[in-house]
């Protein structure tokens, strides 16, 4: 079993969004470990925040299962680029899409591009998401407060009613949730509030989309080190991330692509509605 870093973290502020080449530790995304089977052999993927993290992770692990894979990402171009070439290394082709979800017409795009260049969508993984800390209520900006749902929750909503016309039946549709969606972090209330809004729209969304045979499903993940971390929490929250769940550390993203994997794949064929929690041990019950 592989030995993951542990808290304490150096300090390492960055401005959003983070890069992941300078977080220390770098997270795990699978690079060098994930090995695939063929278990999404011939399929096409869409996944939002795509470039680093958690979306990184499941690129790289859905193109070794043998996926093609667009990436939809803001402008860390850097990033998106070092994760398209784990895709083609994997022998799978790579679609990178560069823009902003919070607005209606690149939601649209983006899901336009992808079936220009691959014909089809199979899986859409929608995971972009957006987070600021505040202390107090009165330090939340309004602008904020919408941009953040425009971001995470109304740029799902456009994704998927577009991405839906063209998918067919076996598709999945994969929502990236988390555990503050039922026991939500008070400094993080506009991110912890639209993620509970996430977890309803997916119990929702997988009755809707039953009869045309598309699943759909949500990840539940507790503290994961991606660069959402170093660049939107104080410095002292970063030094201990992950320290307060019975693992005593935060997770690798490549911890996760396993869960995406499977909910991807046919086997997955009766599991629609659920939530699956990756959390280290902090229950969601």
């Amino acid at each position: 079993m592989a030995e993951y870093p542990t808290p304490p973290f150096p300090e390492q502020p960055q401005e959003p969004p983070a890069v992941q080449s300078k977080m220390n530790p770098i997270p795990d995304c699978g690079e060098q470990s994930y090995k695939g089977s063929g278990r999404l052999a011939g399929k096409v993927a869409l996944i939002t925040g795509g470039d680093s993290g958690i979306g990184r992770a499941v690129a790289i692990a859905y193109a070794r299962e043998g996926a093609d894979v667009a990436i939809s990402y803001l402008n860390e171009h850097e990033d998106a680029e070092d994760t398209a070439r784990y895709v083609k290394e994997a022998g799978r082709k790579v679609l990178l899409i560069p823009g902003d979800i919070s607005q209606r017409q690149h939601c649209l795009d983006l899901v336009q591009k992808t079936v220009d260049e691959f014909g089809r969508i199979d899986v859409l993984v929608n995971n972009a998401a957006f987070q600021m800390t505040h202390e107090t209520l009165e330090d939340i900006p309004d602008e904020e407060w919408v941009h953040t749902f425009d971001t995470n929750i109304t740029a799902m909503f456009r994704i998927t009613q577009a991405a839906v016309k063209h998918m067919g039946k076996g598709g999945s549709i994969i929502n990236t949730t988390s555990v503050n969606s039922d026991m939500p972090k008070a400094t993080l209330l506009p991110y912890a509030t639209t993620k509970g809004a996430i977890a309803n729209f997916t119990a929702g969304l997988a009755q809707l989309l039953a009869e045309k045979g598309i699943r759909a499903n949500s990840v539940a993940p507790g503290p994961i080190w991606t660069p959402l971390i170093p660049s939107t929490m104080p410095p002292e929250q970063v030094s201990e991330f992950g320290k307060q769940v019975p693992l005593g550390r935060p997770g690798q993203p490549v911890e996760l692509a396993p869960v995406y994997v499977m909910l991807a794949s046919d086997e997955s064929s009766y599991v629609s509605g659920a939530r699956i929690a990756v959390t280290g041990g902090k229950p969601i019950l």
